[in-house]
């Protein structure tokens, strides 16, 4: 039973970059969410079985106090409704930080799970290739491309998120398909990224492309010389590939950073702010930002921050500023190309919560998860950690062992 949840767990990482490109109708949702609703029993009946559970850390103490102070704002929100379905979805995408705690159990583990969610990157990648592709077939005229069923900016973030984990597993992959798999992904994201033309998401692209440079560059540097030659045709490809209205639309990042509004953001963010000051500490409860503000129902925070702020108050923000520095500390623990690749992921995290609204996204909190993971296995197996993610020209010498590490009953 525990293999099955380990399973479902990968799957479930898998599937999370492209989960609104699958929406199987009706109760059921996106693809994500029903392999996230089967997880949970079979992880629950998997440590029933087992009789134990991993003793949990600070971290997830910390997000059950946020949820229940969630929880606890049903009690003075404005709109009920919309509270309770805000606290439904928070519980199903907390969730995967305690399963990654719980089932993945050695530095492999951790590799299997950057390979799926790059994996699933190359799915939201190609679909939104396809999205260029078939509006051209149609003869339609169009800006901005994404996978059906997905906003474009959030398919820039999306995408950005995998690009350290790619090249991470640059120096970690033994093997050339996954070899392949890395450097794929890097110049076709790339692409994706620019095709959906998200001014935010083209930032945190060249954050994270900074990022990629520098840790390939401490652990293969031939590789970054021959990403550095391939440049040009890239470029190339890229100039013919994508319309010239998507590019306009990038380079207009200046003026809107200079003097505008961040196309409407700043008048979103202003109202937030008015509808704080009514409710500082105790909020208008969770998932009432839009009501609160006097938005229209499309709309959105576009801050991540704020949108706390509004809902839960200023404890809200302060047990979500734990969570955030706990995590912090985890990457603190780790060493070489796992570091550098979690510290530009948390990056381009922090760059798109300030112009998105990312709290409830299952995106936000497996990457918590899988910095979580990567801080305990370096106080547990520090060693076996070292290995794993090793220059890519050395074979792996540590036998996988899935219950050799120490966990807590």
């Amino acid at each position: 039973m525990r293999k099955i949840a380990w399973w479902l767990l990968v799957f479930l990482a898998f599937t999370i970059p492209w989960e609104y490109s699958l929406e199987l109708g009706g109760s059921l949702g996106n693809i994500a969410r029903v392999v996230g609703l089967i997880l949970i029993p079979v992880a629950l009946l998997a440590v029933w079985q087992r009789g134990r559970w991993r003793t949990p850390g600070p971290l997830h103490w910390l997000m059950v106090t946020l949820y229940l102070w969630l929880c606890c704002t049903y009690f003075w929100t404005i709109d009920p409704v919309e509270t309770l379905g805000t606290l439904r979805a928070y519980f199903q995408v907390m969730m995967i930080v305690w399963a990654v705690w719980e089932f993945a159990e050695t530095p492999r583990d951790l590799r299997t799970l950057l390979r799926a969610y790059v994996a699933g990157s190359w799915v939201l990648a190609i679909l939104t290739v396809a999205n260029l592709v078939s509006t051209r077939g149609a003869g339609v005229s169009q800006i901005r491309f994404a996978a059906e069923g997905q906003d474009p900016n959030d398919v820039a973030r999306f995408l950005d998120l995998g690009f350290p984990m790619a090249a991470l597993l640059l120096s970690a992959e033994p093997r050339w398909p996954g070899r392949l798999l890395a450097w794929g992904y890097l110049p076709l994201g790339l692409i994706a990224v620019l095709l959906t033309a998200s001014r935010g998401g083209f930032v945190a692209a060249v954050v994270a492309l900074v990022g990629c440079g520098v840790l390939l560059m401490r652990r293969a540097k031939h590789g970054v010389l021959l990403a550095a030659l391939g440049l040009p045709v890239l470029a190339a490809s890229a100039w013919f590939a994508i319309p010239v209205a998507t590019i306009e639309r990038l380079g207009t990042l200046y003026e809107q950073l200079r003097g505008g509004n961040l196309n409407q953001r700043a008048n979103i963010w202003i109202a937030g702010w008015h509808a704080f000051v009514q409710a500082p500490w105790l909020g208008t409860g969770a998932g009432t930002f839009v009501e609160a503000a006097g938005l229209a129902p499309a709309d959105t925070a576009h801050n991540t921050a704020l949108s706390i702020l509004v809902g839960g108050g200023i404890v809200a923000l302060l047990l979500a500023t734990a969570v955030f520095a706990f995590v912090a500390s985890a990457i603190l623990r780790t060493r070489g190309a796992l570091q550098m690749a979690m510290t530009t992921a948390l990056l381009i995290w922090g760059i798109s919560s300030l112009v998105a609204t990312v709290e409830e996204n299952r995106t936000t909190w497996l990457l918590l998860a899988l910095i979580a993971l990567a801080g305990r296995l370096a106080e547990e197996a520090p060693e076996e950690l070292a290995a794993c993610f090793q220059s890519d020209t050395e074979d792996e010498p540590v036998p996988h062992a899935r219950h050799s590490l120490r966990t807590a009953g």
